[in-house]
């Protein structure tokens, strides 16, 4: 219980220090549009909410947390190819700008599909699991999905497969930018990573 409480305080400074730094110019929405339309639009759809299940939702999202993406992405601390090469050509500005823009866009919903995985995908969200000291991703996300602004980021309604492909790759070492999250995933198995995942598609 004390390491996780370590992994909440560490992970609050870091995110609080970044949006910070994100204050120094007032983001200009108009930019954030445009650029989303040049650079972001044939993946994340025209206002953030993707029709494919491997793409993000990103409407609605906390802005200091896709600007932390966006950054990660540039300095390869998150890998992923695709995003590199879209993440290097834009400065600071530019992510602020088109993370504010989709934070002011209205999320879709989504469902729960897997009526047989519901009921545990639920008590892992709501309880964690206990005997494997995993926390409830209610504690940083909050019972309805919605995250923290500046610190943990909005899971509702997000296509289950993106965020099973994430915890994943969170639990094989392939995505290394959230060891609070590597942790977590670690101790989780294909059926409850599958199990949470959609239950979070449901959330609202």
């Amino acid at each position: 219980m004390k390491l996780f409480a370590s992994y909440l305080g560490a992970a609050a400074i870091a995110a609080v220090s970044f949006a910070a730094q994100g204050q120094t110019a007032k983001p200009d929405l108009a930019k954030g549009a445009a650029l989303y339309g040049q650079v972001c639009v044939a993946c994340h759809a025209a206002d953030g909410n993707s029709n494919t299940p491997v793409n993000p939702k990103l409407a609605q999202q906390h802005p200091e947390y896709l600007a932390k993406q966006l950054q990660e992405f540039k300095s390869g601390k998150r890998e992923n190819a695709v995003m590199l090469g879209f993440a290097t050509a834009l400065s600071g500005d530019d992510m602020r700008n088109i993370s504010y823009w989709l934070a002011s866009q209205k999320a879709t919903t989504g469902v729960a599909t897997n009526k047989d995985l519901v009921s545990l995908g639920e008590r892992i969200y709501r309880g964690g699991i206990p005997d494997r000291q995993i926390a409830a991703c209610t504690s940083c996300h909050t019972p309805n999905g919605a995250g923290i602004p500046a610190q943990y980021p909005r899971l509702s309604g997000q296509h289950a497969e993106y965020t099973a492909s994430q915890l994943v790759a969170f639990r094989d070492g392939v995505r290394k930018n959230n060891a609070q999250m590597t942790g977590v995933a670690a101790k989780m198995n294909d059926r409850e990573i599958k199990a949470v995942s959609d239950y979070i598609a449901g959330l609202r």
